[in-house]
């Protein structure tokens, strides 16, 4: 059982570095001095979701929640 959790350990520390550089690589939420213009209704303002941006924030929804997942997982003392 301890090879189990050395090998949940590992794979906790390499999604907190994916997690890291995938929230570092994001834009910020922020409009900027473009919402008084009405730059955000843009084609790439309305399909964010099929651009990088929005690949970005699913994998970081998919990490974060693995996470969570890995994090009471390797709490437990049943180890």
């Amino acid at each position: 059982m301890e090879a189990f959790r050395v090998v949940l350990t590992i794979i906790f520390i390499l999604i907190c570095v994916a997690l890291t550089v995938l929230v570092l690589m994001q834009e910020g939420k922020s409009a900027g001095l473009g919402a008084i213009s009405g730059a955000a209704e843009t084609y790439w303002g309305k399909n964010k979701g099929r651009s990088m941006e929005g690949l970005l924030v699913k994998i970081t929804k998919v990490l974060a929640v693995l996470f969570m997942v890995l994090t009471v997982i390797l709490n437990l003392n049943v180890f």
